[in-house]
């Protein structure tokens, strides 16, 4: 006899796509969960056809005190979601950094509004995620932790990665950065030493004082091409080209974020005297953004936890391509469930920075993982996790 599991997996397989629907009459219905459950959740009890929201806080401890231009960290806020349909469970995430402006309290007060007994079908994730879109204008980061589970569960009922499910080939992937924040000349040379041999390209984090002692710190430890990010860093555009000249010579290739996202007439300058990329990061978050900033760019930070997850991120990577932007997908400190999300695009896309989960200590899954420094997509259903043991 053909069971309802048999009947959704065949079904979505017939027809490829993220809009896929099937035909089934059972209600879906939620729980809500606040509190740090033990790590072995026994989901026997939800294999009743219906769909169930789980979710709770947990703190990502960072390697290292990580600096930007304007704050450092030990640890980044972050809260954890399951969904279950059908004794399936599909995983999420949302990641909190500082300059997000949100936090666990104002993402589990969105996950406690989802009402999703209107929905009788995981696959019509086109009206599922608008409806959730619809509860706020911002909370983009619970949005993004709903989204990555519905798709990490979708996929496995479909028996399916998301990169095949999207036509990618899993043999394109990029290299992805190493992020090397501010940080003292001997701090800075140890963590490059650290890396050097198992990366292709590094991140460095500029905008203080100190660009240059960064850079010739670590060209005494390697030669490797070096995308940088200044998180709107330098104020003044004559300044700011007189040093993308001088990062140029050093080896370096993009730029990201050079000035505060408001000086959008200054960083257009200073696109069209660049000799490298300059790409947008913080001046954008949505799909509805690209055309208000396009014509001061080369390219576009895509980050899930910005633009609400991997439905929008599909549409800008598309609609950046049909406008000549080039296409950089990124991440916060995740575990290796969003970084394995965001992952999943990775093979459609010019640079990556997909190391969120090497900088924290305390990952809960398994996923994509880095080999000599480039980016390897496990061939797993869904969003290609699995859960550790902690």
């Amino acid at each position: 006899m053909t069971t309802r599991r048999d009947f959704i997996k065949k079904s979505a397989l017939a027809t490829a796509g993220a809009a896929l629907a099937i035909s089934n009459a059972d209600a879906i219905t939620r729980m809500t969960e606040t509190s740090a459950p033990s790590f072995n959740i026994n989901h026997a009890q939800t294999g009743d056809g219906h769909l169930h929201l789980r979710f709770f806080p947990y703190e990502l401890k960072l390697r290292h005190t990580f600096t930007v231009a304007t704050y450092s960290r030990t640890t980044t806020p972050d809260v954890q979601v399951e969904l279950t349909y059908d004794g399936i469970t599909g995983y999420g995430e949302a990641s909190m950094p500082q300059y997000l402006g949100q936090s666990v309290q104002t993402v589990t007060t969105f996950l406690n509004k989802v009402n999703m007994e209107q929905f009788t079908d995981p696959f019509q994730m086109e009206d599922i995620l608008s409806y959730i879109d619809s509860l706020s204008p911002g909370d983009t980061a619970a949005k993004a932790a709903v989204d990555i589970a519905l798709h990490d569960l979708v996929g496995k009922i479909m028996g399916q990665p998301w990169y095949k499910i999207w036509g990618l080939d899993a043999k394109k992937t990029p290299s992805t950065t190493f992020t090397i924040g501010i940080d003292t000349p001997d701090v800075v040379r140890q963590k490059t030493e650290e890396c050097a041999a198992k990366f292709n390209i590094l991140k460095v984090k500029l905008g203080r004082d100190n660009d240059k002692d960064m850079i010739n710190t670590i060209r005494s430890v390697t030669k490797l091409p070096i995308a940088v990010d200044v998180n709107q860093g330098w104020k003044d555009k004559y300044k700011a080209l007189d040093m993308i000249n001088w990062l140029h010579d050093q080896g370096i290739v993009m730029v990201e974020q050079p000035m505060p996202k408001e000086q959008q007439d200054d960083i257009a300058w200073l696109t069209r005297q660049s000799p490298l990329p300059i790409f947008a990061d913080e001046a954008i978050q949505r799909l509805s953004d690209i055309r208000r900033i396009e014509d001061a760019y080369t390219g576009i930070n895509i980050k899930l936890m910005k633009c609400t997850g991997m439905r929008e991120a599909w549409k800008m990577l598309n609609y950046a391509r049909a406008r000549g932007l080039k296409v950089m997908v990124g991440c916060m400190t995740e575990t290796s469930c969003a970084v394995s999300a965001a992952a999943q695009l990775s093979p459609a896309i010019d640079f990556a920075d997909l190391d969120g989960n090497l900088l924290i200590a305390n990952d809960r899954f398994s996923g994509m993982q880095v080999v000599h420094g480039k980016i390897t997509l496990p061939d797993r259903p869904g969003i290609g996790v699995k859960p550790l043991s902690l």
